[in-house]
């Protein structure tokens, strides 16, 4: 079957025996000097290329084949040219080549109509299925060129032997190498860090040793760390603030609490890799987040966004009825991609990228994705600017559905569709959730559990270097302290694990260069305010899209973050590290002060009175940031996400290493972190199904 057509088709590799009868039957008869064989050929040709445009499938081997046995025929028949007997076989394979060339050359290979057949469209524009079609037409072009000398010189029945020979190894090429091509293509970049190092949890351990070692208590380590110490290795967690979290800490100030940044998590729907987690841990979901509710301000309308997706769309189409169409065709579409790009969740805990859909499931698994996943596979491959521009024309309805690309820091034109799917309108679709407590509970949470399971974390551990013997990680040092692990962990920014804690000797020049060459992303500018006024009226998150900034009432969604009756208010925005003089100088402080002033003034256009109010006030910049976590730049997200940026491996080039986190696959964001630390605690555990 023919994804999406409904009607039955013949298989590619048989149809491709079909539009070569012409050949055939010419090569048969005209073996035996039967002139028939030529006007059977051009008769059979025509019948092809009439079938062809009733399918509308005309390619150029089907109009090439009907013109040369249209120039035979005459020439036999009318002009008495015994020569498209006489050299049938010569002649015949130097068109053949002629034709697969021309077909390359115009960026049409003649396999296309072979492959069509054999695949659905959502494959046909991607560049390894034009490139694995552009090498097999090659290979065919090559195999005809070689039958058309073996003709020209050689004599029946070498020749036949010879040519069919040659055909036989493209027949098995053709066959062979699609199958193969794909996973050959996207692991062969990885294959050289595909070490294993086999872990005993059973094994004896001296004091200052243990089975894994995570450098940083971001989310991504504590996942992995909790993940490993549930299933029986012995963690130990170094962080170098006096608490955990990273992004995902809180502070208090007067009784009001903060969170230093995340406030609005995905990936907590029924298959989501958060509630994954959460499950696995045997953690409650309704204990540890709450639906965040959620207001977009936009060309000075305030519009509520509903919980359920149908009612966005009915919101959306009443904003914007000449594009009600559009509407549910793009919801519908975003719906079933959403969906099948978290289809595997339920066996390892997240979605895999390419190569370890190879190493983990198999070559015809990664074959079989684009089938099995048609919708995501076309996000995976589009710009969203593309996926906006395919479906709308008001520019205000696509401004409205990237109203959350601050979640990502890139704009629609820089960003996969399949990020912005993931990142930013997932939060329509399934919601976002604020965390219980404030974010730091979240990664207290995660930490107790590490903890009650056996693990260790030390707190104001500041990790100094990562000891590598041979190629290999054996350990790290903090201070005066050295602490063994044949697995080390880093849950921090790579350029500091390479460039800093690996230290460049141990490193190839040109991973050296391209860890270097990595952009990182936006930073922000945040205000924290407590204020003594009852904002319970307004939802937890109020996106401006005219003032370009994000204010989150903590308190709306947890009461506890701020005394009866007052409330915890974050303004946020984007920010460029480089625009902040040095910490500490009067024009650092200055420049603190009046960007803090911009933002309250903005954030009272939507909250009257506000400034009036303001009891507790704090700010935090770019450097601010740097300071705490100390992620290069303050970068919120790590690298930049956008296209053209292309993250390290979480299998690192030193044996035994690990990346987690924000700087490997996915990228930023709480949800993302949480799936890098689940692919690397599973493979560390060697994939093995729990």
């Amino acid at each position: 079957m023919c994804l999406g057509s409904g009607k039955k088709r013949v298989p590619g590799q048989l149809y491709i025996l079909v539009s070569f009868v012409p050949w055939i039957l010419y090569w048969v008869l005209t073996g035996f000097n039967v002139v028939l064989g030529v006007v059977l050929a051009l008769v059979s040709s025509l019948a092809i290329v009439f079938i062809e445009l009733f399918r509308r499938g005309l390619g150029l081997i089907y109009i090439a084949t009907a013109l040369y046995f249209v120039v035979a025929s005459m020439g036999v028949l009318v002009f008495s040219l015994n020569v498209f007997i006489e050299r049938s076989g010569f002649l015949s394979y130097l068109a053949l080549f002629i034709i697969a060339v021309t077909s390359i050359a115009i960026k049409q290979p003649f396999t296309f109509q072979v492959s069509k057949r054999d695949y659905p469209e959502v494959y046909w524009r991607d560049k390894l299925f034009i490139s694995i079609n552009n090498r097999i037409a090659f290979v065919w072009s090559s195999i005809f060129l070689i039958n058309a000398f073996i003709y020209l010189f050689l004599k029946p029945p070498l020749s036949i032997v010879l040519s069919n020979a040659f055909v036989g190894i493209g027949i098995a090429f053709s066959v062979v190498y699609p199958l193969k091509a794909p996973a050959r293509q996207y692991y062969k970049e990885f294959k050289k860090f595909d070490w294993r190092v086999e872990v005993d949890p059973k094994k004896p351990r001296k004091e200052n040793e243990c089975d894994v070692i995570i450098v940083g208590a971001g989310i991504g380590g504590l996942t992995c760390g909790a993940l490993l110490s549930k299933w029986g290795y012995r963690v130990l967690v170094l962080e170098q603030h006096y608490q955990v979290g990273g992004f995902c800490s809180s502070f208090a100030r007067r009784g009001f609490v903060f969170n230093s940044g995340v406030e609005d998590v995905s990936g907590l729907w029924r298959n989501g890799p958060v509630t994954h987690l959460l499950n696995e841990l045997g953690l409650r979901k309704e204990e540890l987040f709450v639906r965040n509710s959620r207001r977009v301000v936009f060309r000075g309308r305030a519009i509520d966004v509903p919980n359920s997706v149908d009612e966005l769309v009915e919101l959306l189409k009443e904003m914007f009825p000449e594009e009600k169409n559009s509407i549910d065709a793009f919801f519908s579409e975003a719906e079933k991609a959403y969906e099948e790009c978290y289809k595997e969740v339920s066996l390892y805990g997240s979605p895999l990228p390419a190569e370890l859909i190879v190493r983990v499931m198999g070559e015809k698994k990664l074959l079989d994705y684009p089938k099995e996943h048609p919708h995501f596979y076309d996000w995976m491959n589009k710009t969203y600017k593309q996926k906006l521009d395919e479906y709308f024309k008001n520019e205000d309805l696509k401004a409205l559905l990237c109203s959350l690309l601050g979640y990502i820091g890139s704009g629609p034109e820089k960003i996969f569709a399949a990020s912005a799917l993931t990142a930013s309108l997932s939060y329509f679709i399934y919601g976002g959730y604020y965390p219980r407590g404030g974010a730091q509970n979240f990664a207290n949470t995660l930490k107790k559990f590490i903890e009650d399971h056996g693990g260790k974390v030390l707190l104001m551990h500041r990790v100094d270097k990562i000891l590598v013997d041979n190629g290999r990680a054996v350990g790290v040092r903090c201070r005066d302290k050295v602490f063994k692990a044949p697995i080390v962990i880093a849950n921090a920014n790579a350029k500091n694990v390479f460039l800093e804690l690996v230290g460049e000797e141990h490193l190839d020049k040109n991973f050296v260069e391209y860890i270097k060459s990595l952009r990182m992303s936006p930073s922000a500018f945040m205000v924290f305010l407590g204020i003594d006024m009852d904002l319970s009226s307004y939802p937890t998150i109020i996106v401006d899209l005219d003032s370009e900034i994000h204010i989150t009432i903590n308190s709306n969604a947890d009461p506890s973050l701020a005394p009866k009756g007052k409330a915890s208010v974050t303004i946020t925005t984007h920010a460029n590290y480089h625009d902040f003089p040095e910490r500490g100088t009067m024009e650092y402080v200055e420049k603190k002060r009046k960007l803090a002033e911009e933002l309250i003034q903005k954030a009272e256009k939507i909250i009257p009175g506000l400034s009036k109010h303001i009891v507790v006030q704090y700010a935090a910049t770019p450097k601010t940031f740097e300071r705490y976590t100390s992620m290069p730049e303050g970068a919120i997200y790590s690298f930049d996400q956008s296209t053209d940026t292309k993250r390290p491996y979480f299998k690192t080039p030193v044996k035994g290493l690990y990346l987690v986190g924000a700087s490997t696959f996915p990228g930023g964001g709480i949800e993302a972190v949480v799936i890098s630390g689940t692919i690397c605690a599973n493979d560390i555990n060697n994939w093995r199904h729990k």
